[in-house]
C-alpha cells in the first residue's frame, strides 16, 4: 500500500512540477519577447531630435518593475548608450539583436538578459514540498489503510479462532456468524455446510468400520470355534468333511463381503461403466428373474416385467443391480404378491429400472439412507447371516457409474427401489 500510494502521489507531484516549470519557462520567454519588441520599437523610432538622456529615460521606463531584467545598448561605434544589470550580472538567458537607429546610420547592438534565479528557487522549494507531500501522504495513507485492514480482519480472526476448536472428535460444532459482517455470511454458511457433510461422512465412516468389524468378526469367530472344536479330539473323515463344509460356507460369505467392498472401492475411485448396446432391457430383467426363480418360489412370490426399452448400458453391472433389487424385494415382499420389474424411458437421455413389491412400508427417515453401506432398517440385523447390507449400496454405485442415481419411495403397501441411468 505504501509503495502504490507513493508511486501514485509521486506521479501527481511530478506532473504538477512539470506543468509549473513549463509555465515559468513560457512566462520567461514571453517576457523577453515583449521587452525585445518594446526596445526594438523604441530604438527604431529614435530620431535626431532624441537626446541620449531621453533615450536612457525611456529604456529605464521599459525595464521598470522588472528587476530580473538586464539591458545593455551599444552604438555602432562601440559606445555604451545604456547599461543596467540585475543582481546577477548578465545571467545565462540572453537575447542579442541589432536595431538600426537611422536609415543611413550604424546598427545599435542590444543585449537583453533575464535573471532565472527567482524561478529556479521557486521550483526548488516546490520540488521539496511535493516530495515531502508524496512521502508523507504515502505514509499517512498506508498507516490508515493498515489500521482499517486490521480492523476489518478482526471478524476473520475470530472465525479462525472458532475453526481451531473444530476437531475430528467435535465435528458437531458450527461457526457462529451472528457477529460477522454480511460479506462473510456466505463463507460461514458454506463452511458450516461443509462441517455438516464432514460430520455425516465421519459418522458414516465410523459406522462403516464398526459394521465391517462386526460382519467379518462373526464368520471369523465361527471359523475359529469350529476349527477348535474339530481339533479337540479325533474325528472321522465324515465329521471333518461336515466341519470343512460349514467353514467353507462362512468363507464364501466373507469372500462375498470382501468382493462387494472391493467393488464399491473401485466405484468410488471413479470407475465408469463399460457401455454396450442392449436392445431389450426387459429381456435382460427376465434373465435375472429366471435366476431368482427358486428364491421367489420359496418366498411365495411371482415376478413380472413391465415396460420395454433399449439403452447403452453395462449389461453385466445392470444384471447385478437388478439381482440385488430382486433379492431385496424377495426378502420383504408379502407372500402371494407379485414383484414387478419396471423398465421405462424417462427421456431421450435417461432410462429408469425399478423393482416394486408389496410389503412393510419404509419410514421416510430411512429412505435417504437405504443406499448407505451396511445400513439396515431393522436395527436388530435380522437375516444378517445371508444379507450383509451392501446390496443397495452396490445398486447406488452402479447407478453412479452410469452417470445416474439410485431412487427409493415407499407409500401405502408398496415399496419401489430402483436406479435412474444416463443413456450415453
Amino acid at each position: 500500500m505504501a509503495l502504490l500510494t507513493g508511486i501514485g502521489l509521486g506521479l501527481v507531484c511530478a506532473a504538477v512540477y512539470a506543468v509549473l516549470a513549463l509555465t515559468l519557462l513560457q512566462r520567461q520567454d514571453e517576457t523577453l519577447d515583449q521587452k525585445q519588441a518594446a526596445i526594438a520599437q523604441l530604438l527604431g523610432e529614435r530620431g535626431p531630435g532624441h537626446s541620449v538622456a531621453e533615450l536612457q529615460h525611456l529604456l529605464s521606463d521599459v525595464l521598470a518593475g522588472h528587476a530580473e531584467l538586464s539591458l545593455r545598448v551599444t552604438t555602432g561605434d562601440g559606445e555604451v548608450m545604456f547599461d543596467k544589470a540585475s543582481a546577477q550580472a548578465w545571467p545565462a538567458k540572453q537575447r542579442r539583436f541589432n536595431v538600426p537607429v537611422a536609415a543611413t546610420g550604424p546598427a545599435t547592438s542590444v543585449l537583453l538578459a533575464l535573471d532565472q534565479r527567482g524561478d529556479d528557487a521557486l521550483l526548488q522549494r516546490l520540488a521539496w514540498t511535493l516530495a515531502c507531500t508524496a512521502v508523507g501522504g504515502a505514509l499517512a495513507v498506508s498507516a490508515g489503510a493498515y489500521w482499517l485492514v486490521r480492523r476489518g480482519l478482526v471478524p476473520l480472526h475470530r472465525l479462525v479462532d472458532q475453526t481451531r476448536l473444530v476437531t475430528a472428535h467435535d465435528l458437531a460444532r458450527r461457526l457462529d456468524g451472528s457477529g460477522q459482517p454480511m460479506e462473510l455470511q456466505p463463507l460461514i454458511e458454506q463452511f458450516n455446510a461443509l462441517l455438516g457433510r464432514l460430520d455425516g461422512a465421519y459418522r458414516q465412516m465410523e459406522a462403516f468400520n464398526a459394521d465391517v468389524a462386526h460382519e467379518l468378526n462373526t464368520p471369523l469367530s465361527t471359523l475359529i470355534s469350529s476349527c477348535e472344536l474339530a481339533l479337540r479330539r479325533s474325528r472321522s473323515a465324515e465329521e471333518l468333511r461336515d466341519v470343512l463344509g460349514s467353514n467353507l460356507e462362512e468363507l464364501h460369505r466373507m469372500a462375498g463381503i470382501i468382493g462387494d467392498m472391493l467393488f464399491l472401492s473401485h466405484a468410488d475411485s471413479g470407475s465408469d461403466a463399460r457401455r454396450e448396446r442392449v436392445d431389450s432391457l426387459a429381456h435382460l430383467a427376465s434373465e435375472v428373474i429366471d435366476f431368482h426363480e427358486a428364491a421367489l418360489h420359496e418366498a411365495g412370490l411371482r415376478a413380472a416385467v413391465v415396460g420395454e426399452t433399449a439403452a447403452q448400458v453395462d449389461a453385466r453391472l445392470l444384471r447385478r443391480a437388478i439381482s440385488n433389487l430382486l433379492g431385496n424385494a424377495t426378502r420383504y415382499g408379502l407372500p402371494g404378491t407379485t414383484v414387478t420389474v419396471r423398465v421405462n424411458r424417462v427421456d431421450a437421455s435417461s432410462v429408469a429400472v425399478s423393482v416394486e413389491n408389496d410389503g412393510p412400508v419404509i419410514a421416510p427417515e430411512h429412505l435417504p439412507r437405504l443406499f448407505d453401506r451396511f445400513y439396515r432398517v431393522d436395527a436388530a440385523r435380522a437375516d444378517a447371516d445371508r444379507n450383509h447390507g451392501l446390496g443397495l449400496a452396490i445398486v447406488a454405485a452402479i447407478a453412479r457409474m452410469h452417470g445416474g442415481r439410485a431412487t427409493a419411495e415407499s407409500s401405502g403397501d408398496t415399496t419401489r427401489v430402483g436406479l435412474l441411468l444416463c443413456d450415453a
